[in-house]
Formats: structure tokens, C-alpha cells, sequence
């Protein structure tokens, strides 16, 4: 059952509150339950096959569970793939320095950096991957150190209990009243449909307040963003799902292009309206009532793409008949006339767009798949300067940790290191991580506390293991529910999960050593605290002023590459990703309203409008014959458009509006030679320098300052 048919199953409409509450608490407690029951499951399995370790299992299960059953799948694969490759790596190491222990450890530090390095540079699971990797290496190594004999069998021994306790998860969640991530994704992606035509539909009117398009810009970015993580966690679901996953890469493209040529017509409006030009922006308004029209099928219709496409192919077709007569009606001015066409461009690309995307929709909206699709893919934005510095705060907090450990002869120094390595990775990608640090130490800390009560009160009164679930119960529950309900609650309800599974003793037999599970609470604790030292030491950067500047440096830097990178390959698609992903990285640690928020959106949108003019105005150059002047004048403006955006200031912004200017010249001064695609270059040049003309954005502030050579 959904959970809109539970809500209106368990109360009256007349009562909204309550029966989002109700389902809430549904949903939760369902939670809780297919924990529970993997955990025990997890458990008795554990402990019937004679494992070593079944606490790794428990804390396995915890982990990996997900209300949606896609994110679980997700999670158990790169845990899997992370403990393998640990694993492995643990065993070379052995293999290579059996009986060299500084050589032993420096190795090991350096592998646990480079794997937290890894994390740092991926925004899904594939970043807890790299962590496991690095603590799994450790985990089989550290308690071996001694008898590297015994390295194989502990490796066996961890790999075994992990896929455990990934096996028992993935197959409650999936076979236990199943949450589907592919329903949660279907419905995600057809509310962004819906409400991006309805933006689009009612925006006719061609003026849209700054304030409310670069919100529009932000709620566009985000649904891209979060709909490719969501996607590369359902392909774990399903076939189907998978079947899919190349049409969900190539819509998230589409609405991507359509989006950001939508924000290239209003902008051009907009600064059409500003400048007093009306006659050529109620031409374009005219121009764009049609696509309106398209998107205003009956009520009932208005969202089903199988009726938008072909309309919207229609109204495609009638363009170039309805731009001739709105042109004819222009006066005759050539300022005007190169306006109006170079808007006219842009909604024809905008119309392009949208049909490609509704079309894409239809097809994914089919119950059978036909034909096949472009392949593409949805790079990311990342920052590797970042990634070295973690790098380098882990390796010293490994090795100032191995040395501690080697000075003291500290029994329970690996313990140390075991909790040292997951921190280093996990906290690598906080924006806070000291707070966070001391956040975690509160919750596992909590979490330790019950598993002792829990190892040396309660379970030496218990017989069987019916027993043993009847004194674990009431603990666990309160971190899965906590974990249930969202938000700083589910962290915290991890941590202590984690805390009291990883501590609590369940073996076979049991032990019950006081003094070993308060070293081992100790020793886990310096961890902890080793760990968030070396962040004060060494502060991460993620959210960092600086690392925001060299964001909004690499966010420019995708227009130089737009000029520069061949066109081959998949150029456009590349620009179109990179540039949203590092957008919603810098706007994830801004406060918004800021000052700052709103330089970062005045920035993308600019990007965004260069960009993709300068990759289409190059791909009309290589594929029309021009004349030689205007290919060389063309060129010569893209390459000074290029470096303004690699280091912006005002003499490079006069002289790439100079050159701009000066290649328009040319162009228009080509046409009547009749050489084809002239044209086409000509408004392309137009619209790059309509964006560097434009007194709303980024480089406005460059524009005023080269204001009077600029008039002279």
C-alpha cells in the first residue's frame, strides 16, 4: 500500500495533519521492524555458522537498512565491492611485509588516505565504498599483526560476516512489505515534469522578476542533481529499472537543455523590457504564445507527454512561417531585426528542447521499451585540491597513531586505528566535521553505555536466544526509531546504533571480560578524539571560503573548456552536468540570501548562457563553410570571451566585447555574399555578447567599470 492510500485509509481528508502524522508513524515503525528483524536474523545466522565476529554482521545490517529497499541494494553493493577490495589489499600487504612493521603500517596509512581521499571525490554511495575499502583493510590486517599467518583466515572471516549481514539485509527489505525507490524516483521525476511545463506555460508574459527566476534556477538545478543520485541508486532495484536507467540519464539532458534555455529567453526579455525595447520583446512574446498554446492541452492532459510531443512538434513546425510574419511586422532597423532574430533562435532551441524532453518522457512513461538511445552520462564537478588535503590529514592521523602505538605498545592501540580510519573518510565530507566528531561521540558514546549494561547486567541472565532478542530489543529500538524519524535525530539514532552493535559482546561462546570492553571503549574513544584533533589541525575544506572561491573559479572555468575542448564526443552534455553539479556543491554550503548566494546564482546563470552559445556558435563554425574573416574574427572573439571568463576583470571584458563586436561586424558585413551559415554564427555572436552586455549579470560589474572607453 502507498502512502497516500494509507493516509486516506486511516483517517478522514477533514484531518491533514493527523494523517500525515499517522503515516509518518507507519512508515517509521515499518522501519524499525524490517531492522529488527534482519538484525536478529542477521544474528542467529551468525551465530549458527560458527562466525568469528557476528557483532560485524549486526553492524553490517544497521548500516546498510533503508526504509526504500533500492537504497539498501546500493549501500550492500559498494559495502560489498569496499570490503572486497580491502580485503585484498590487506592480504598484499601481508604478503609484502610480513616482518617489516613501520614499513607495514606506512603502507597501510597511506592506502587508508588514499581511500578517504577517494570519498571525498563522489556524492552517493560510492563514497561509502572508498571508506570501506580503507577499514577493511584495516579491520583484517590490525588484529593479525602479530600472527600474519592468520592474515587469510581473518580476511575470509570479515568478508564472510560482511556479505552476511548485506545478504540478510537485502532480502528483508526486499521480500518485507518492499519500499520501492523506483516508485519514490517515477514520482520525483513526473512532479519535476509537471512542474517545469507549468513554469514554462505560465511564464508567457516574458518579464520574470530577478529574485523569482533564480529561484526557479535553483529548484531546476537541485531536481537535476537529486534526480541522477536517485537514479544511481534504483538501478540496483530491478531489471526494469536498470532497462531504464540510459532514457532517465538521457531526460535528465533534455530537461537540463530545456531548463537552461528557458533561463536564456527570459533573461534576453527581460533585458529587452529593461532597455525600453518593447516593440522587439512583444514580438518574441508573441513568438512564444504559441509554445504556451502546445503545453495547454485539455485539463486532464496537461502532464501526459504522449499528448505534449506531438503538439509541441506541431507548433515546432509552424515556427519559421510565424517568425517571418512577426518579422515582417518589425520595423526596418537593423538593430532591432538582429534582436529579434537572435530571440527568435532561442525559442526555436527552447521548443527543440522541450520536445526532446517530453518525448523522452513518453517513452519511459511506455509500458515497452522500443528502439534504442543515446547514451550519456552525468559528470561531476569535483575538486581534487580537496581531495589531497584529506588525503594528507589522514595519512598523518594514521601514522601519528601508528607511532603512538609503537611507542607505547599499547594492546589495544589497532582498536585505535580501526575507529581513526572510518572517521578520517566519513567526517572527510562534513561541513563541520569537529561537530560533527563530538556529535558522534555522544551518540556511539550513548550507544557503549547500553552495551554495557547490555554484556554485563542483562544477558548474564539470559539463556537461549529467544532471551538474547528479549534483552537487546528494548535498546535497539530507540536508535532504529530515532534513526526512522529524519533529519539530526536519524544521525544521532546511527551513531548510537552503530555504537552499541559494534561494542556490544555476542560470540560464540560468550566472553564476558570487563576489563577488555572498557580498554576496547577507551581505545575507540582516543580514536575518536585523535581524529578530531588532526580536523583542528588540518580543517577540512568542504564548505570552506576557500574552497567556495576555487568552486566559483572551476564554475567559470567551464566556459574556457566550452572554447577550448574539442567538440567531439559529448562536450555539451559534459558542460550541461559539470556546471549544475558544482553549482549545487557551492550553493549546499551557502546561507541563502546571502550576498554570497546571490553572486554564486548570478554567476551559473551567466556560465550557463556563454557556455552553451560558445559550444553551438563553434559547432556551426566547423560545420558551414564561412568566409575566412569571419571564421578568424569568430575565433579570435571566443578565445578573448574565453580568457575573460578565465580571470575576469574590466580590460578583458572591453576587449572581449570589442572583439565581439568586431565579428558581428564581419559576419553581418558576409551575409550578402551568401556564404551559409553565416547567418547562424552572426546570431550566435549576437547572443554571447547580449550576455556580456547584460546589466543583470555577473559580469555587469566588470561592464560598468569599462563603461567609457566602452561608450567612447
Amino acid at each position: 500500500m502507498s502512502v497516500t492510500a494509507a493516509k486516506a485509509a486511516i483517517v478522514p481528508s477533514r484531518q491533514p495533519w493527523l494523517a500525515e502524522f499517522l503515516a509518518g508513524e507507519r512508515a517509521s515503525w515499518l522501519f524499525v521492524f524490517k531492522a529488527l528483524l534482519a538484525m536478529y536474523l542477521a544474528i542467529w545466522l551468525a551465530m549458527w555458522l560458527q562466525l568469528e565476529k557476528p557483532t560485524t554482521t549486526l553492524v553490517t545490517v544497521a548500516i546498510v537498512m533503508h526504509p526504500q529497499s533500492g537504497m539498501v541494494l546500493a549501500k550492500s553493493f559498494f559495502r560489498a565491492i569496499g570490503t572486497l577490495a580491502g580485503s585484498v589489499f590487506a592480504l598484499l600487504l601481508v604478503a609484502a611485509f610480513p616482518q617489516q612493521r613501520e614499513l607495514f603500517l606506512g603502507t597501510l596509512a597511506l592506502w587508508v588516505a588514499l581511500c578517504a581521499g577517494g570519498a571525498t571525490l563522489y556524492r552517493n554511495f560510492m563514497s561509502y565504498g572508498f571508506v570501506l575499502a580503507g577499514y577493511s583493510a584495516a579491520i583484517v590486517v590490525l588484529p593479525a599483526i602479530t600472527h600474519p599467518q592468520l592474515v587469510f583466515d581473518s580476511a575470509v572471516m570479515r568478508v564472510s560476516e560482511v556479505l552476511l549481514g548485506i545478504v540478510v539485509a537485502g532480502v528483508v527489505s526486499d521480500a518485507v512489505w518492499p519500499e520501492r525507490l523506483r516508485e519514490v524516483l517515477r514520482r520525483s521525476a513526473r512532479e519535476q515534469f509537471a512542474h517545469f511545463l507549468d513554469f514554462a506555460r505560465n511564464s508567457t508574459g516574458g518579464a520574470i522578476a530577478r529574485g523569482e527566476m533564480e529561484q526557479a534556477y535553483l529548484r531546476f538545478v537541485r531536481a537535476a542533481v537529486q534526480l541522477e543520485n536517485a537514479r544511481a541508486a534504483v538501478i540496483f532495484e530491478d531489471p526494469e529499472a536498470r532497462a531504464r536507467s540510459s532514457r532517465m540519464r538521457l531526460l535528465n539532458q533534455y530537461y537540463m537543455a530545456a531548463t537552461g534555455s528557458f533561463q536564456s529567453v527570459h533573461r534576453l526579455l527581460n533585458r529587452l523590457q529593461r532597455d525600453g525595447r518593447t516593440v522587439v520583446a512583444d514580438a518574441l512574446v508573441a513568438l512564444y504564445r504559441p509554445i504556451s498554446h502546445a503545453l495547454s492541452p485539455e485539463p486532464a492532459d496537461r502532464h501526459d507527454p504522449s499528448v505534449l510531443a506531438p503538439r509541441l512538434r506541431e507548433c515546432e513546425g509552424q515556427q519559421p512561417a510565424r517568425i517571418s510574419e512577426l518579422r515582417a511586422a518589425l520595423p526596418d532597423d537593423a538593430a532591432t531585426l538582429i534582436e529579434f532574430d537572435t530571440g527568435a533562435a532561442l525559442l526555436q532551441r527552447f521548443t527543440g528542447d522541450l520536445r526532446h524532453f517530453t518525448e523522452v518522457e513518453s517513452t519511459l512513461r511506455s509500458k515497452r521499451l522500443r528502439g534504442s538511445v543515446e547514451r550519456v552520462r552525468f559528470h561531476r564537478g569535483n575538486d581534487y585540491a580537496g581531495a589531497a588535503v584529506t588525503v594528507l590529514r589522514t595519512f598523518l592521523t594514521m601514522i601519528g597513531l601508528s607511532v603512538f602505538w609503537l611507542a607505547s605498545g599499547w594492546p589495544y592501540g589497532s582498536v585505535a586505528m580501526l575507529l581513526a580510519t572510518v572517521f578520517a573518510g566519513l567526517m572527510a565530507t562534513a561541513p563541520n566535521p569537529v561537530g560533527a566528531v563530538v556529535s558522534a561521540v555522544m551518540s556511539q558514546g550513548l550507544g557503549m553505555l547500553m552495551a554495557f549494561v547490555i554484556t554485563f547486567v542483562v544477558l548474564p541472565r539470559c539463556d537461549g536466544f529467544p532471551m538474547l532478542v528479549a534483552a537487546t530489543l528494548p535498546f535497539l529500538l530507540v536508535g532504529l526509531y530515532l534513526q526512522a524519524l529524519g533529519g539530526r535525530l536519524a544521525s544521532f539514532g546511527v551513531g548510537y546504533t552503530v555504537g552499541l552493535a559494534f561494542t556490544v559482546t555476542l560470540g560464540n561462546p560468550m566472553v564476558y571480560a570487563p576489563e577488555t570492553f572498557v580498554n576496547t571503549v577507551i581505545a575507540q574513544l582516543f580514536g575518536y578524539g585523535f581524529s578530531g584533533a588532526m580536523f583542528l589541525l588540518i580543517p577540512s575544506l568542504v564548505g570552506s571560503a576557500w574552497q567556495r572561491t576555487r568552486q566559483m573559479r572551476q564554475l567559470r572555468q567551464q566556459v574556457v573548456r566550452a572554447a577550448t575542448e574539442p567538440l567531439s564526443g559529448d562536450l555539451m552534455h559534459r558542460f550541461e552536468s559539470v556546471s549544475r553539479d558544482l553549482f549545487e556543491q557551492v550553493v549546499t554550503h551557502t546561507r541563502p540570501d546571502s550576498k554570497d548566494s546571490r553572486d554564486l546564482l548570478a554567476w551559473s546563470l551567466t556560465v550557463h548562457d556563454s557556455g552553451r552559445a560558445m559550444i553551438e556558435l563553434r559547432q556551426v563554425l566547423n560545420a558551414n563553410p564561412v568566409p575566412a574573416t569571419v571564421a578568424a574574427a569568430t575565433r579570435q572573439a571566443v578565445q578573448d570571451v574565453a580568457r575573460l571568463y578565465g580571470n575576469p576583470d574590466a580590460a578583458r571584458w572591453r576587449q572581449a566585447d570589442q572583439a565581439t563586436s568586431s565579428a558581428i561586424a564581419a559576419a553581418a558585413a558576409a551575409q550578402a555574399e551568401a556564404h551559409v551559415g553565416v547567418r547562424r554564427v552572426l546570431l550566435r555572436l549576437h547572443q554571447l555578447r547580449s550576455g556580456l552586455r547584460d546589466d543583470e549579470s555577473a559580469l555587469a560589474a566588470y561592464q560598468n567599470a569599462a563603461e567609457p572607453a566602452h561608450a567612447a
